[in-house]
């Protein structure tokens, strides 16, 4: 039976800390929506510091310890998916961010489509989500839910142009 993750196993382990994105994750509702949030609130903090190549060398190396974080965290928590995990959505919608004009309006749209698309798991996210019960398979959804968002926000960006 899957653990009910507390503050104290949040900071039990730096894994935990991350893949529990920070403590957003024990939002007692919709805590992927609050992994999101927290992504976005977090990216506006740390963005200005990095130039555009270095920050997408620091997701990739995010994203890659985010499958350990998981993996780690997953065992622990009883289920490699529990829903307090939210590593997964945060890291890949730091790149959509990356991506994503640097207005409101465009940073909204990206959340909502990108939470549409988490939740909705098109194919190959279903899969997946299905089919790759690890923490690769956690982190992989998710980039798969990032480059729907991209694909959806480039197309509106011709319709609109």
């Amino acid at each position: 039976m899957p653990r009910k993750p507390t503050f104290a196993f949040l900071l039990a382990h730096p894994a935990h800390f991350f893949a529990l994105g920070c403590g957003s994750g024990l939002a007692p509702k919709a805590p992927g929506t609050f992994g999101t949030l927290f992504a976005w609130l977090s990216f506006a903090l740390f963005r200005p510091a990095f130039e555009e190549l270095p920050l997408l060398g620091l997701l990739v190396v995010a994203y890659l310890a985010g499958i350990w974080f998981i993996e780690v965290t997953g065992k622990a928590l009883g289920d490699p998916d529990h829903g307090s995990i939210v590593w997964d959505e945060i890291v890949p919608f730091w790149l959509v961010l990356l991506m994503t004009p640097d207005s409101f309006l465009w940073q909204l749209t990206a959340f909502g489509l990108f939470r549409f698309f988490d939740i909705t798991k098109p194919q190959p996210a279903r899969h997946f989500d299905a089919h790759v019960k690890n923490g690769f398979g956690v982190m992989a959804d998710d980039l798969v839910a990032a480059g729907y968002t991209l694909l959806t926000l480039a197309l509106l960006k011709v319709v609109l142009a």
